[in-house]
């Protein structure tokens, strides 16, 4: 897919996705980062990644399916908005805990027993925040099977989501961006190999 290999390189060159040793929020180590809440600050490769994402919504689930998008802070919650606007779809989010003050409660945005909702985020390893946002929603009465992520971490997610009866789409994962990365001689066999590693180890 043209678009994937572009975004691969954009990402690379300006340190949105690096290699090395690091320590994800989780306090698991990993051999790459990525941070995709800097892409908003590069507009058109933001629209284009917004534009990519609606045709995947529009390819697995159809406009038609749902009634509002559901998100979960902060970097989904930037994706879900820009998409929601260019479909122009109710927008929903779910607190990682709720407010403490005024209503408090823990979703924002107007929602009715019975809605079908689907789930965006931006980068998923294990899906952990994810899977507590949609269980909430379920627990209010939404109806939710499909959640779509810009890049699939390969760490988990997939099997968890599946347990509960969600669908994962992805517009890219981890492995296929290493590869263009390894095609294109940005990445060395040894970046490669530790990042096909890491998938293995889940």
């Amino acid at each position: 897919m043209e678009f994937v290999k572009e975004f691969a390189t954009f990402l690379y060159k300006n340190d949105i996705i690096k290699f090395g040793n690091f320590t994800l929020a989780s306090g698991k180590d990993s051999s790459y980062y990525i941070d995709l809440r800097l892409v908003p600050s590069f507009p058109h490769e933001f629209r284009k990644m917004i534009k990519n994402l609606q045709n995947l919504v529009i390819e697995k689930t159809g406009l038609d399916n749902f009634e509002s998008i559901a998100s979960v802070p902060t970097g989904g919650l930037i994706v879900a908005s820009a998409l929601a606007i260019e479909i122009i779809k109710p927008l929903i989010y779910v607190r990682n805990k709720p407010k403490e003050h005024g209503t408090a409660k823990s979703i924002e945005g107007k929602t009715s027993a019975g809605m079908k909702v689907v789930m965006v985020d931006d980068v998923i390893t294990t899906g952990t925040s994810v899977l507590n946002g949609i269980k909430q929603l379920k627990e209010s009465g939404l109806s939710i099977s499909d959640a779509f992520v810009i890049i699939n971490r390969l760490e988990g997610a997939d099997k968890a989501f599946s347990d509960i009866g969600v669908r994962i789409h992805q517009l890219t994962d981890i492995l296929e961006i290493t590869n263009i990365l390894f095609q294109e001689k940005l990445i060395d066999e040894e970046i490669l190999e530790k990042v096909k590693e890491q998938i293995n180890q889940n």
